[in-house]
């Protein structure tokens, strides 16, 4: 009763006109900075982070609360729209959302991440006002081999559900923590595929990574193709920004799938919403293997947007309540918020409910409202956002191309960084061709120097004893799911192959797959 209490004093204080004004203002600012190719929602709110400097904390964390969210929108628009997410929590509602998009239902798979974003964000933000000691409570239980099973078990999970081969999948993988791998190793001080090359002592971003796999990917394939046009893969322009009940009832399901994916995962620092968003997409591949869903992997499901999108708001707001609560950033969007609760003097924690109550609940009152107003703007501009797809081709391509030079150059000022970029399109480019999937790479990349670190620390602790790894039941849960995904996996991929072979239908895998090789090489 005191937090209802509590909460309702906050909505007095959000609900006035100068206050909704800037969550407003937030939303359409962070929608605007996060849908843009190369950037992303941490990106929005770091680069509009000085300007509210001249606010109070108040108007500044309201407004904050509208940039959060509406970069995560951001991002998801602009992995639908033009395959290249604004940040990796966003890369798995890109596969089937770019997909439906480019099968004519751009519109719809707005709506559907749209509505999925305000489902998963408002459960998780009523879990954090309701149910923040029973999380921390789960967060105090995870150790080192814990983290590291949690990883490894993105990592297998990942790679033998999203590829059609297994083989291709672990060969995803391996690039991904080969490029992980970059930098100097902190325990030992050791060069790791530096090329003596200072530049590259720190490793390799996540943005240029991202934006190079993805983004500069995409335009190279793009271009090796351009003389080749096929009428398979043509864009078809058009399609409702609205779900009927038909669509709401087959999101529905997925929408709860994916929110109880995000919940956990945005109170342990464990790579942010990346893994629970690929979890989310990895079971409704197999929801949709064995419903016979067609769609999934060449026309494009709304359940594969839909599990990803609510997965990755729900770890954004339960994120925000472990910031607020613990003082604990589990996501690179938390860290800058951590930053900007620091420039006002402010240190989130256990102590900031009892110092500044008014400003905490003020905040967690403005969530909801701008998932709601991200709810009115989205639905009502989702054929506006779908209206990129009219840009001509070599106009948007190059556009894309532009951005994303001058994004990665910008953010480090590095000659390198871009020839690092051109060098990650190239590999996007061959992956592409030889259907090597992307996932992999991503979640190898994003979590990898978690595992890396965690299994250290692990090892550290049993003076390498290596049965610390198994030593727990979370671990050993984990490992035997993992080993019962792994078989299943291999199983159905070996079936799938015997009746591709043989038997009277051959010529519609032969078609599914065709689709799938022509989508996957755009």
């Amino acid at each position: 009763m005191d937090q209802i209490t509590l909460l309702l004093e906050g909505f007095s204080g959000a609900l006035t006109p100068i206050n909704l004004l800037w969550v407003l203002v937030g939303a359409v600012l962070g929608t605007a900075v996060g849908v843009l190719p190369g950037l992303g929602s941490s990106m929005a709110v770091a680069l509009l982070l000085p300007v509210t400097f001249s606010l109070d904390p108040t108007a500044a964390f309201i407004m904050f609360a509208g940039i959060y969210f509406g970069g995560l929108f951001g991002d998801s628009t602009a992995g639908i729209l033009l395959n290249t997410p604004g940040n990796s929590s966003a890369i798995a509602s890109s596969f089937e959302g770019n997909r439906m998009a480019k099968s004519g239902r751009a519109g719809k798979a707005l709506a559907t991440a749209a509505l999925g974003a305000f489902f998963g964000g408002t459960l998780a933000t009523l879990v954090t006002v309701f149910a923040m000691p029973l999380l921390v409570s789960m967060a105090t239980m995870f150790g080192p081999a814990e983290y590291f099973a949690l990883a490894a078990f993105a990592f297998l999970a990942v790679s033998s559900v999203v590829s059609e081969s297994i083989v291709r999948g672990l060969l995803s993988l391996g690039v991904g923590l080969a490029l992980m791998l970059v930098g100097i190793d902190g325990p030992s001080g050791t060069e790791r595929f530096t090329f003596g090359l200072p530049q590259l002592f720190d490793g390799l971003s996540i943005v240029v990574i991202t934006v190079g796999l993805l983004a500069l990917g995409e335009v190279f394939s793009v271009a090796s193709r351009i003389h080749r046009e096929d009428k398979s893969v043509q864009i078809i322009r058009q399609g409702r920004a609205w779900l009927n009940l038909s669509d709401l009832r087959r999101a529905a399901p997925a929408w709860l799938r994916g929110t109880a994916f995000g919940l956990p995962f945005g109170i342990i620092p464990a790579g942010g919403a990346e893994v629970p968003t690929f979890l989310a997409y990895g079971t409704e591949k197999r929801l949709a293997k064995a419903r016979g869903d067609k769609n999934f992997g060449s026309i494009g499901s709304i359940r594969g947007v839909a599990a990803p999108e609510a997965a990755a708001n729900a770890t954004a707001g339960t994120a925000m309540g472990a910031l607020l609560a613990l003082g604990l950033p589990t996501s690179a969007t938390a860290a800058i918020m951590l930053a900007a609760f620091q420039q006002y003097g402010l240190q989130p924690g256990p102590l900031l409910f009892s110092r500044t109550p008014e400003l905490v609940w003020t905040l967690i009152a403005s969530l909801f409202i701008g998932l709601v107003a991200l709810l009115i703007l989205n639905m009502g501009f989702a054929s506006l956002w779908a209206k990129l797809l009219l840009v001509p081709k070599h106009y948007l391509y190059a556009g894309i191309t532009v951005l994303a030079v001058l994004g990665v150059y910008a953010m480090g000022s590095s000659v390198v960084d871009v020839w690092a970029l051109i060098a990650i399109g190239l590999i996007g480019l061959l992956m592409r061709r030889f259907r090597i999937p992307l996932a992999p790479v991503m979640i190898a990349v994003v979590l990898g120097p978690l595992a890396e670190t965690e299994l250290r620390r692990a090892l550290a602790v049993s003076a390498g004893d290596p049965a610390v790894l198994v030593a727990s039941p979370f671990t050993i849960t984990l490992y035997t799911i993992l080993v019962i995904i792994t078989v299943v996996s291999i199983v159905q991929h070996l079936r799938k192959r015997r009746s591709a072979g043989s038997g009277p239908d051959r010529s519609a895998d032969d078609t599914v797959s065709s689709h799938t090789e022509t989508t996957a090489r755009r």
